[in-house]
C-alpha cells in the first residue's frame, strides 16, 4: 500500500468518525481518563475515541516504513548481486579469473557454480540482452575470425590467451611485421614474440636472425637451417653462428640427428663434419649425430677411430652398420636410425 494514500485514507476516516460522534455526543461532552494511574486532562469523547486510532496509524506506518527499507536494501542487493554475476559471465569469456563476492545465497550459488566453469562461446555469434555479455561474446568471436580488436578497456593481463591470439592476428595481418613485435619486445609475451621470430628467420639475414636469438625455438633452428646454401632465401652461417643458435636450445639425440639430415642436402662436407665432431666434443647427445655424418659421407676410417673411443656398450646400431659395410654389404645408414 502506498504510504500518501494510506494516510489520506486514514486521515479521511479520522474525520468522518470525528464528526459522527461529534454528532451524537456533541462538542462539548468530555471524558477524563487515567492511565497506568496517571490521570489525564479531560478530552473531548471524539479525540479520546480517535487517539487509538492515530496511535494505530503511527504504528502501521513505522511498520510499513521498517519493512520498505528491508525491501529497499533486499532488492539492491539483488541487483548488486545481479550486476555481480553479468561481471563473473564476462570474466569467464574473457578467461580472467576474479575473486567476486555475494550477499545473497541464490546468487552466491550461481556465481560459484560459473567461476569455476570453463565458459566458451559457440562458433556462431548469439547476442544476449546484456550489453557487457554482447560486448565480450563479439570480441571473442572476432578474435577467433582472425580480427584484431582494440583490448585497451578490458585491461587483460599480456598472458592472456586472447590478448596473445589478438596480437597473432596483428602479426598474420601484417598490421604489425615480425621485426616490430622483437623492436618492441617488453609489450608481448614469449610466445608471441617466438612465432614472430619464427616468421622473422624464413627471410631475415644471418646478423639480423643472431641479434634476435633469445627467441629461437627449434621450429626456428630448422628454418635457418633449411635456408643455408638454398637456392631461395640462401643464407651463408658459419659454425660458429651456427654453434651459438645450437647451443641456445636443449636437444635431444634424434634433435641433432634431424639436424645432420637437413644440413645434408646443401651444406659441404667439410663444414659439416667440422660442426659436428664440436658439437660431439661438447653434447654427448650430438656423438651419434656425428657418427651418422661420418657414415653418410662414406668416411669410414674416421667413423671406425671415433668407435674406438666409445664404450663397447655405445652406439650399437652404427657398430652393426659397420661391421655389415666391412663385410661387403651396403645399405642406407638412415635405416639403422
Amino acid at each position: 500500500m502506498y504510504l500518501k494514500r494510506y494516510t489520506l485514507g486514514t486521515l479521511a476516516l479520522m474525520l468522518f468518525v470525528g464528526w459522527y460522534i461529534s454528532q451524537y455526543l456533541g462538542y462539548s461532552q468530555t471524558e477524563a481518563i487515567s492511565f497506568f494511574g496517571i490521570h489525564l486532562p479531560s478530552l473531548p469523547v471524539s479525540v479520546l475515541i480517535l487517539l487509538p486510532v492515530f496511535v494505530l496509524y503511527l504504528l502501521s506506518v513505522s511498520h510499513m516504513f521498517y519493512y520498505s527499507v528491508k525491501n529497499f536494501f533486499s532488492l539492491r542487493n539483488f541487483k548488486k548481486d545481479y550486476e555481480s554475476l553479468i561481471d563473473v559471465i564476462v570474466d569467464e569469456l574473457l578467461l580472467v579469473q576474479k575473486i567476486h563476492t555475494f550477499k545473497t545465497d541464490r546468487y552466491k550459488l550461481l556465481g560459484s557454480v560459473l567461476g569455476s566453469t570453463a565458459m566458451v562461446p559457440k562458433g556462431d555469434l548469439i547476442l544476449t540482452d546484456n550489453n557487457k555479455v554482447n560486448e565480450a561474446l563479439k570480441l571473442i568471436h572476432d578474435i577467433n575470425d582472425g580480427k584484431v580488436v582494440d583490448l585497451k578497456k578490458f585491461n587483460l593481463p599480456e598472458d592472456n590467451e586472447l590478448v596473445l591470439k589478438n596480437q597473432n592476428n596483428r602479426m598474420q595481418t601484417l598490421d604489425l611485421s615480425p621485426e616490430e613485435i622483437l623492436n618492441k619486445s617488453d609489450k608481448y609475451n614469449k610466445d608471441v614474440l617466438e612465432k614472430a621470430y619464427l616468421s622473422y628467420c624464413t627471410s631475415a639475414p644471418m646478423f639480423a636472425i643472431e641479434k634476435y636469438k633469445e627467441y629461437i625455438t627449434k621450429e626456428a633452428l630448422f628454418i635457418i637451417l633449411s635456408r643455408i646454401n638454398s637456392e631461395e632465401n640462401t643464407l651463408e652461417v658459419s659454425n660458429e653462428s651456427l654453434l651459438e643458435l645450437i647451443s641456445s636450445l636443449v636437444l635431444s639425440k634424434s634433435d641433432y640427428l634431424s639436424i645432420s639430415k637437413e644440413l645434408s642436402i646443401h651444406m659441404i662436407p667439410e663444414q659439416r663434419t667440422k660442426l659436428f665432431e664440436t658439437l660431439s666434443d661438447e653434447y654427448e647427445e650430438a656423438q651419434e649425430a656425428y657418427l651418422y655424418t661420418l657414415f653418410d659421407l662414406e668416411m669410414i676410417d674416421t667413423a671406425k677411430e671415433f668407435l674406438e673411443t666409445q664404450r663397447a656398450e655405445d652406439a650399437m646400431k652404427f657398430r652393426a652398420y659397420l661391421a655389415l659395410k666391412e663385410a661387403g654389404h651396403n645399405f642406407n645408414i638412415s635405416l639403422f636410425l
